[in-house]
């Protein structure tokens, strides 16, 4: 039986066939032949036999993909994908059927020495994913620079080691929430290694000095995540069906929201046109800004608009690819009535204008300040007790004496007075986010805690009713001078934010070495960036794409800033690529999510009704699934769950596995084992905090949000050790 009908897609490009392409299928066949890809047994099964290499057609894929690609272009691109596909294949055939991690990490681990960033090949290839992959490498990098070698190595390592987040999920027969699906998708599903080779198709790279900016990483994870969810349309039936997969987002969206196969088909294709969408404002808002900004030359210029058409070319080459190979069943989906073909590229793209349509409009019209009525309580379950700090009836006064002496009750126009701050008892929230800590240390959490929501009701009053954007960029500018990596800001603050950053800065990196500085101005420095990004949507009257919205809401919690502190106070005891590995980065990111999520429940009256707030996670659910408000309440419950769930699965199951992987030491492992256990009682700080204080309650609300605020909501939601700047 079919499983759903495809969806109506959003086909925003024409579909173009390159005029290479009977050279490129000869070509990529007889290299596949080459390599031992074609009807030669791997452990005693042929992974292809030549049907399923004629009938899969990658050379369509690639001549669709890339249709200005000149023949001898065409036909590399062709061997990377026929490679990839193999190794899909062959990953999953070896060491997935019957999950066997141990060789599974033994095969990967090979991988590395047969794509050095520098210098050639010297490994002797064993099997065809290993000799396929030195004889690629070797002709694709000399025309490249060392920047983007490493970005193209990083970027086939991850879609290679990720496999095994796949394998331990069929291991475990556990199913990923919606949030760790996206995310592992990107690097599993190896998107964003074929935005690196785009750039090499189109003959030009992206400038090194814009390469990891917000615009273009938007760009490569929206493009990856239309990629992946188009294809986890068109896969479902092999996949899910036929090898037991449990990576595919249907499946995903219909357990989280327990709904029918066909409903979940059309969640996950609501969620590849709003990345499309997102895809098309970054494109035409945000990166002229880029190129403005950063002085980006003319070469530079057009690099990048190659490379944005070369990103376009692909979705729409992919789609017909998917539409036309035999890779997928037949008959395992429908495809809805309508013209199909190149001759009809103009048809479907005005019908796929105007489906998606309503979707698009919704996220521009939302009429703000809506009056909010009853909301019903719903329980955070939480498996953890908070213990508070025993100096906070001392950092009480402080704060508030600190606040004093910056200027923060003088200052003009005034955003709060002294009975606002003590209503909303931050030092509170800081003694449970770090119960072990000293009055010195519980001061500075509770000083930058009441630094940034200071700041998160400044920027919108300021700078969100009159909608000026210049003066907010302008402040950001002053006060990232005055975060110097040496010496003395030559700055004068000449409010309380300045005042108030300057203070705390000096206060928190006097012991700092240059590194540890560095990394923890680069984290502030992203906060403070991301907060003109909720002004920008704030002014547009644009509520977020929930992907887009979970990750820059992490920025403007201040998440960077927090880790960066966390991991300086461990010390030289944890390697730093730990940090960076899978395991430890959801550790940060599920504790992460699940305190923006408390937020936002916590936060909804006020931040909709009373500030005409569009950075709220229940608004994003109900604005994408198009859906009560009630039911949006459910699903980001649900979410926050999830989240905690994932926490707790990663403490105690991966954890383990990471320290064995990577034999780190006994100091090593107990560092990491109390990182968790700070993470942990943070989330416990931020959950007691919302319940007790006076932020949120109904009572209190008309008191405590600023006159005239058209606001920010959670703007700046944390900023110190462990304090999250709530909205």
């Amino acid at each position: 039986m079919q499983p759903f009908r495809l969806p109506e897609f959003y086909l925003p490009y024409p579909a173009r066939l390159n005029p290479n392409l009977e050279r490129a299928r000869e070509h990529s066949k007889a290299w596949a032949n080459r390599m031992d890809m074609i009807d030669v047994p791997q452990e005693g099964k042929a992974i292809w036999s030549e049907a399923d290499f004629d009938r899969h057609d990658y050379a369509l894929l690639c001549a669709y993909t890339h249709p200005d690609a000149a023949g001898p272009e065409l036909d590399l691109i062709t061997d990377w994908y026929v490679w990839v596909f193999y190794f899909d294949d062959h990953f999953v055939e070896l060491y997935k059927r019957n999950p066997d991690p141990q060789g599974a990490r033994e095969y990967l681990d090979r991988l590395p020495a047969f794509m050095p960033v520098d210098g050639e090949v010297t490994a002797e290839p064993t099997n065809p994913v290993e000799r396929g992959l030195a004889d690629l490498w070797a002709r694709t990098v000399p025309t490249m620079s060392l920047d983007w070698r490493r970005r193209f190595a990083d970027n086939t390592e991850h879609l290679l080691d990720e496999s095994l987040w796949e394998l331990a999920n069929i291991t475990e027969n556990r199913l990923a929430n919606p949030i760790e699906y996206v995310e592992m998708r990107r690097k599993v599903g190896g998107a964003p290694w074929s935005a690196n080779l785009v750039e090499h198709a189109v003959g030009a790279e992206v400038p090194a000095e814009i390469a990891a900016t917000r615009p273009m990483e938007v760009l490569r994870d929206t493009f990856a995540d239309g990629v992946h969810l188009r294809n986890d349309l068109f896969s479902y039936q092999r996949e899910v069906q036929d090898e037991g997969e449990l990576s595919n987002g249907v499946l995903v969206f219909e357990e989280f929201l327990g709904c029918s196969t066909q409903e979940a088909a059309d969640a996950v294709n609501d969620l590849l046109t709003s990345r499309l969408h997102q895809f098309e404002h970054t494109a035409l808002t945000e990166v002229p800004q880029l190129l403005d900004e950063r002085r980006v030359d003319p070469a530079g210029r057009m690099a990048v608009l190659g490379y944005v058409k070369g990103l376009q070319d692909w979705q729409a080459g992919g789609h017909q690819w998917h539409v036309q190979s035999g890779r997928y069943p037949d008959g395992a989906t429908t495809v809805l009535g309508g013209p199909t073909g190149l001759g009809t590229s103009a048809a479907n793209i005005v019908r796929s204008l105007i489906s998606t349509a309503p979707q698009r409009l919704r996220s521009f019209t939302w009429a703000p300040f809506q009056e909010v009525g009853p909301i019903p309580q719903r329980e955070i379950h939480f498996p953890y007790d908070v213990s508070l700090c025993p100096h906070l009836d001392v950092a009480r006064e402080h704060v508030v004496d600190w606040a004093r002496s910056m200027g923060m009750f003088e200052d003009v126009p005034q955003v709060w007075d002294e009975q606002m701050l003590r209503a909303y008892d931050l030092p509170h929230c800081s003694a449970g986010l770090d119960p072990d800590a000293t009055v010195e240390e519980l001061d500075l959490s509770s000083a930058w805690l009441t630094w940034g929501t200071y700041a998160d009701d400044y920027y919108p009053q300021i700078f969100g009713h009159s909608r000026d954007m210049a003066g907010a960029k302008a402040l950001n500018a002053r006060l990232k001078l005055l975060m110097p990596l040496e010496g003395a800001s030559t700055v004068v603050p000449a409010n309380v934010l300045e005042r108030g950053l300057a203070d705390l800065w000096q206060r928190t990196t006097a012991a700092m070495d240059p590194a540890g500085r560095r990394g923890f101005r680069r984290a502030v420095g992203r906060m403070l960036d991301s907060w003109l990004w909720e002004l920008d949507n704030q002014h547009q009257n644009r509520i977020p794409d929930p992907i887009d919205y979970i990750e820059m809401r992490r920025r403007t919690f201040g998440s960077d800033m927090t880790l960066s502190l966390s991991r300086f106070s461990h010390g030289q005891t944890v390697p730093p690529e730990i940090y960076r590995t899978r395991t430890i980065q959801n550790v940060e990111n599920s504790a992460i999510d699940f305190a923006i999520l408390v937020n936002d429940v916590f936060s909804y009256r006020k931040e909709i009704q009373y500030e005409g707030e569009v950075h709220n996670a229940v608004l994003v659910v109900r604005n994408f699934l198009d859906c009560d408000l009630d039911r949006a309440f459910d699903v980001v419950h649900d979410l926050m769950a999830a989240r905690l769930r994932q926490f707790q699965h990663t403490v105690d199951i991966e954890l383990p596995t990471l320290f064995e992987e990577y034999d780190l030491d006994s100091e090593a492992q107990a560092t990491l084992i109390r990182y968790a256990t700070e993470l942990r009682d943070w989330m416990a700080g931020i959950l007691n905090w919302h319940r007790e204080c006076r932020r949120y309650f109904d009572s209190e609300l008309r008191y405590n949000v600023p006159i005239g605020a058209t606001g920010l909501g959670t703007s700046a939601s944390r900023l110190a050790a462990w304090d999250p700047v709530l909205g």
